[in-house]
Parts: structure tokens; sequence; C-alpha cells
């Protein structure tokens, strides 16, 4: 991606304690000139975006974080560099895991504050309010996003005090130069209220669509902000606002297509999904990467294998996580004739089960999924499982479209549940195999108030929702610098 530096869009080190919160320019082109012409206006919105896949963010590593905490990957090291502290549940305010989200969430959030206010000021003038008002919208669902992702690991679930407790300091204005950063924290439901406001917006001024795949799974439209409105629903258990707004692109029956905007679907096979050019329909939003345009370190590069157990020589990973042989593996639900096992792998030589759904370590060419179709799919139907009784039946076919078109062999009827909450379970568990290895288990444990697992092979004992460990701790740099802010 093309990225002019501004003031507030320069890339920063994340070793410098105080650069999320004080960004320095490193270039020769002004405030002024970075909103000077249409074609530099463009260029600050795809700076924006740079900033979201960072590599501490959505890069590889928010979404690496989450995962390898929730109990269905294990550590093969113990290397505290690859996460290994995470893992363990022994995060600290000074870990680098902790403070690297934190501060890669913040510059994100930062560039879209410092991108807005140059557009106030002057951007709008030059592109005119159309085009401008599609800029900020996009400006605002990263600010959204990332706020969303960052509540997930720094703050109790919304379900604890119905969104009471400590949220995150809302940052909203830029941050330019030195000056007072001192902010309290917002509450968790202010905050949730903030991420909805920007996606409202976003749904009301992104276009309904681009001119190619890539931009439609890439660059936000109006499907994203809706999408991710269900999720955010979703984690505030609002389940008849996910209704609402899943209603708005996935049909009463089959096929699930949306109607509306970019006809986002079910793609026929999931492995397409995760194969070049990562720009089927059902890819609503992920983040792309070129061999000139790499995070530090690739999602393929924790979880695939060396050469010696079974990599090749793109797929030679670290091996730094595999796989929980005990865990969902082993559950006889998920089927040998189950296209998803083909993510999986065997280790040649140690005989250790490996993620491949990524498929190169080096260089990076995968795209990082942010929000697919089949998540609003599974979204609504957990949300109609549990504003109606018994096993209803459009949640019931949205359940089975995501099963069957892996597993041919499974077929889902009223009768496979004995209750209301059998149904809910297989949901969930829907989720565990569909999203693995893509970030969501953890916030899934978070918003149902379930204990993150034990993890007997390195004797990680469960962490329940009122132990301490149960989310980061806020980092030290935070601390230090605003003299408002607490810890949890």
């Amino acid at each position: 991606m093309v990225l002019i530096l501004g003031t507030g869009l320069t890339l920063l080190s994340s070793c410098k304690k105080n650069q999320y919160l004080n960004p320095q320019a490193t270039t020769l082109i002004t405030d002024v000139d970075a909103f000077s012409t249409a074609d530099r206006i463009k260029a600050q919105v795809n700076g924006i975006y740079f900033r979201l896949k960072a590599n501490g963010f959505l890069g590889s590593f928010y979404l690496i974080a989450s995962d390898v905490r929730a109990g269905d990957f294990i550590s093969t090291n113990l290397n505290a560099a690859a996460g290994a502290t995470t893992y363990q549940l022994l995060t600290a305010t000074t870990t680098g895991d902790v403070q690297d989200i934190w501060e890669d969430g913040y510059q994100a959030i930062n560039a879209a504050n410092v991108f807005m206010d140059g557009m106030d000021k002057q951007g709008t003038a030059v592109v005119g309010e159309a085009i401008a008002k599609n800029y900020i919208a996009e400006a605002r669902l990263v600010r959204a996003l990332s706020y969303y992702y960052l509540l997930q690991l720094y703050a109790q679930p919304y379900l604890n005090g119905a969104g009471s407790r400590p949220g995150l300091p809302l940052r909203l204005t830029a941050n330019n130069n030195s000056g007072n950063y001192d902010l309290k924290r917002s509450t968790v439901k202010e905050t949730y209220d903030q991420i909805l406001i920007d996606l409202n917006f976003a749904e009301q001024n992104l276009p309904a669509n681009y001119s190619t795949a890539v931009l439609n799974t890439t660059r936000a439209h109006k499907n994203t902000a809706i999408a991710l409105k269900t999720r955010v629903y979703l984690s505030m258990q609002d389940y008849q606002n996910v209704i609402t707004e899943a209603n708005k692109i996935v049909p009463v029956a089959a096929p699930f297509v949306s109607a509306t905007g970019v006809a986002n679907g079910l793609n026929a096979s999931i492995s397409a999904v995760f194969n070049t050019p990562y720009t089927t329909t059902e890819s609503i939003f992920s983040m792309p990467f070129t061999s000139n345009d790499v995070p530090g370190t690739s999602l393929g590069g924790y979880y695939l294998p060396g050469t010696g157990d079974g990599g090749s020589a793109t797929s030679n990973g670290a091996a730094n996580f595999n796989l929980n042989p005990d865990g969902l593996p082993a559950d006889p639900t998920w089927t040998a004739a189950d296209e998803r096992r083909s993510f999986i792998l065997k280790g040649t030589r140690t005989g250790k089960l490996w993620l491949t759904k990524y498929k190169q370590a080096s260089p990076y060419l995968d795209n990082a999924p942010v929000i697919r179709y089949s998540e609003v799919m599974l979204n609504l139907s957990e949300a109609l499982a549990k504003t109606t009784a018994g096993v209803n039946s459009r949640a019931l076919s949205l359940l089975a479209a995501v099963r069957s078109r892996s597993d041919k062999t499974t077929t889902y009827t009223a009768g496979s549940f004995a209750s209301n909450a059998t149904f809910v379970d297989a949901i969930l568990k829907e989720r565990r195999i569909e999203f693995l290895g893509e970030g969501i288990r953890n916030a899934d444990i978070m918003r149902l108030g379930l204990e993150i697992p034990a993890k007997p092979a390195h004797s990680v004992p469960a962490a329940a929702p009122t132990a301490q460990n149960y989310i980061f701790p806020i980092p030290s740099n935070e601390l230090i610098l605003n003299r408002l802010m607490e810890n949890n």
C-alpha cells in the first residue's frame, strides 16, 4: 500500500514507550501537504489500513494471542518472544505481547483520528463532501474495529456488570504533538456505544461495493459495517440487534447470499477461501499482504511446521504452536469427511498436529481474516436460537448450511438435538471448528462468561472469569504516561 506520512500517520517502532501517544514526523511532508491533493488524501486512507494490519495487531499477533490463550493450541517451545507468556496466562504490565497489541491498536485509532482531523481542516474541501464521507466512514470503521479488539483482551466482558466495568480510554481526537494525555477509562458499555456509533456512521456512508474483488475484500463497504455490528451485538448479548443487523445481508432461506451491496455468501469450498487470491465473496474483510508488505511474523510462521516435520520451502514455519490433539481434533462430531480437516497436517517426524489454514511462512502472502460471511450466519443462528424455544428452524438451516458446506456426511434436523441447550452447544461447537486459528475463540469465551481452559501439557490451570489473569493487564507504558489510567 502507498503511504504518505503526515505527523499522525508516521510508522513508529513499538519499543519506545511514548511513541503511540506522541508520534513524530519522519518525512518532509507536512500535515497541510498531506491533505493538499486528492491522490495524497487517498494515500492517507491507505495509511489507516496499513496501521490496522501492523504486526502486533491484525497483521498477526492479535489473532495469535487470542487463540493460543484459549486452549486449542499447545506451545512447542514456551518461547516468551513467540507468545508463550500469553499462552500460559502469565502476562504482566511489562509483557511484550501486552504492550505491543495495545500500542498497535491505539496507533490505528490515532491514525483514524488524525485523518479525520485533516479532512475536517482541509481534505473535505479538496475531494468534496461525498467522497469525504466515504473516506471518513472508512476511518471510523477502522477506529471501531480497533476498539472492539482491544476490549476483548483488556476489559471484562459486557455480561460482567452489564457493561459497567472499566473499558478503554476513548481517544476520539488526534494526537499530533506532545501534550497532556491523561484520560480516564470509559466503561465497557460506553466503549461499545462508541463502537456502534462509528459503525452506524460507516454503514450509512460507505459505498455498497467497489470495482474489483480485491477492494471488496480488503476495503470496508456497507456489508463490512453490518457484519461487524452482528459481532459487536453478539459480544453484548444483544441478540435482537444481532438479528436485525444480520437480516440486512442474510436472506430468510437458502441460498444465503446478500441481496444488497457485495454479493457476500458462503463459498462452495472452504479451502478456496484460504487460498490465493483470497478474494471469494465469503471474505467480507481481510488484511492483504505482498512480498514487499509483510508483518514482522506471519500467522503461518507461528502455526506451520518446519521442513523437518512436513513443512515445505515456503511453508517452513517456526512451529511455535501445534493443535491440542485432545481438543477439537479428537471431537467425534467433527467427522473425518469434513473438508476443514484438510487444514490439519500430522507432523512426519513428531506426529504433532499443525494448522495449515495459512499456507506460507515466508514470504507471507496469506490474507489475515477479519470477518467472513460464515460468521455472520452463525452469529444469526446463535441469536435466533437464544431468543426462541426449542430448535428454531431458520437457525437450524443456517447451522446446517455452514456444516454441510464442508461436511456432506452430516445432516442436521430438528430431531438431532434433544433441547434448545444442546442446539446452542452445537452452534458454539461449529464456531470453534469453522474459525479455528482466526482469532475468534477468546472473544467467544469472554462473551459467554466461560473459564479459559487449562493446558495440561504445561500445567497451566484454568482461569475463571473472576481470576486476575482472565484478561490482559493495562500495559506499563500507558500507566506511566496516562495519570488517570487505572489497571484492571
